[in-house]
């Protein structure tokens, strides 16, 4: 899977031998808005073995030559997460997406994992539109969304947060990244 000159694999999570490695970056300071930042690692196998378990989620990893450099979630919104918060059309897949927090940030690294994540979800024949719902807070996801063909739907609130719901078509896709 490649994003302009990126170039990412992905792999699915091995919630025990990941865990590690994934509690350092969902506590990190930078992964506020994973809402993770007093998990033990205890918490994060749990919650990884849960997602590992369900039909409905899938967590992988993304590699950048070998080494993991982001995590990438896909559900069903119409099982998980925006169960009963919105109407699902056929085709509708829900992302979630978490960059490895680091000091030497890379300019534009953030914005390739996007377009990379977003370009694997349309790989799926069957996916017809992502639908993400991140806090209404995190304006740099919400600049990120928009750059990759996400239009904001509206607001709702979940259990967890108030969340900007946002529909992103293959045909918004293709159209934001040819810009």
């Amino acid at each position: 899977m490649t994003s302009d000159t990126m170039t990412f694999t992905l792999r699915p999570l091995a919630p025990l031998r990941d865990a590690e490695l994934l509690h350092g970056w969902v506590t990190h300071p930078k992964s506020a808005f994973w809402m993770m930042r007093d998990a033990r690692l205890q918490d994060v196998e749990r919650a990884y073995m849960e997602i590992a378990a369900d039909e409905h989620h899938h967590a992988l990893l993304g590699l950048r030559d070998g080494e993991p450099v982001f995590l990438m979630e896909k559900y069903d919104p119409a099982h998980r997460e925006l169960a009963g918060l919105y109407e699902p059309l056929p085709g509708d897949v829900g992302m979630h997406f978490l960059v490895a927090p680091t000091d030497t940030p890379v300019h534009g690294f953030t914005r390739a994992v996007i377009t990379a994540v977003m370009a694997h979800l349309f790989e799926d024949p069957e996916t017809r539109r992502v639908v993400v719902e991140p806090d209404v807070a995190n304006k740099a996801v919400h600049a990120l969304n928009e750059a990759v063909g996400f239009v904001p739907e509206r607001e709702i609130q979940k259990p967890e947060k108030r969340a900007l719901l946002s529909f992103c078509t293959r045909e918004r896709f293709l159209k934001a990244v040819s810009a």
